[in-house]
């Protein structure tokens, strides 16, 4: 039977070290001891516990159902402590502690590495761990503090900072266009090769062009196909800029190319979906300065990209 002193608060910082390295050993060089050290301390745990919180095998691990719960509230509790931490003391203006921030691949190579590099220069007291994903996590999961994404998200329990305009375009090379001819209509697109972008909850193989403003504004749906796919922007610009076909992207992706002219816009008539820069994180981190200063300074940095023709590469 578990003992009322089965959780050890010390333990917190210890487990989540290990779930989030993924195997006893990867953790056991996190922390700098031996995987005999980390799989002895872990076994105390789950005796004093009363239950498993991992399932071992040669190479990898896993967590059990409780193991999920012990993680899930031992992240919510660190952070808690390192809020109630900078709340005390956020008079110093000096912000400490782990910060945990999730981006798309190709923007945050791209715009939010550069920008964590520079931030940290000015809060080295803050350990930033960045983390790159083809789509954002769910906005229940806690496993990141921020989030930059696409879109504002439709939850009301998010706060979301928007940190620049922008939207997507369409374009093609000038050869495709050559070869292929330029279209004219956004019917014209179900005739030529489009290059599809799998990610994130959009419909996928479906374009929304709108011509007109306001009252007057009528947006037509296109069902597009084409023969090259891929969830990674940057080859589907790759495969763009070789002339395979005609691709929607965000126009931080392509500005550089449509500038240079490696790229063209194939009906710029016609206004595509907003894809607006925002930064997210949930309500209950609003009074962490190491969060809130970070949201802050990317803001700051992303104001410089100023109008959605203007975003630079």
């Amino acid at each position: 039977m578990a003992s009322s002193a089965g959780i050890q608060p010390s333990e917190l910082c210890f487990f989540t070290s290990v779930a989030t390295a993924g195997s006893l050993s990867a953790a056991a060089r996190d922390l700098g001891i031996t995987t005999a050290a980390v799989s002895k301390r872990l076994a105390q745990m789950e005796a004093r516990i009363g239950m498993p919180l991992v399932t071992r095998t040669t190479r990898r691990m896993s967590l059990t159902p409780e193991g999920e719960v012990y993680l899930e509230h031992a992240r919510r509790i660190l952070s808690e402590i390192e809020d109630l931490d900078q709340l005390l003391t956020r008079s110093k203006g000096r912000p400490s502690g782990l910060l945990r921030v999730n981006a798309t691949l190709g923007f945050g190579r791209m715009h939010v590495a550069p920008v964590i590099s520079e931030y940290v220069a000015a809060y080295p007291e803050v350990d930033v761990q960045l983390q790159l994903s083809a789509d954002p996590p769910p906005l229940n999961e806690d496993a990141f503090d921020v989030c930059i994404r696409f879109g504002q998200p439709p939850d009301a329990r998010i706060v979301a900072r928007k940190l620049a305009p922008n939207r997507r375009l369409l374009c093609a090379s000038p050869k495709y266009l050559r070869d292929h001819g330029i279209p004219n209509t956004p019917a014209d697109l179900r005739r030529h090769n489009c290059i599809g972008i799998r990610q994130g909850s959009d419909a996928y193989g479906v374009w929304r062009l709108t011509a007109g403003k306001g009252a007057k504004a009528r947006t037509e749906t296109v069902r597009v196909r084409g023969n090259l796919t891929t969830n990674d922007g940057e080859i589907a610009v790759n495969w763009a800029l070789e002339g395979h076909g005609i691709l929607m992207r965000a126009e931080w992706d392509i500005e550089r190319f449509l500038r240079s002219g490696r790229l063209v816009q194939v009906l710029p008539q016609y206004a595509t979906p907003e894809a607006d820069i925002y930064a997210v994180y949930h309500q209950r981190h609003q009074l962490s300065s190491r969060i809130r200063l970070f949201v802050e300074f990317m803001a700051a940095k992303f104001s410089e990209f100023g109008e959605p023709a203007n975003v630079p590469a």
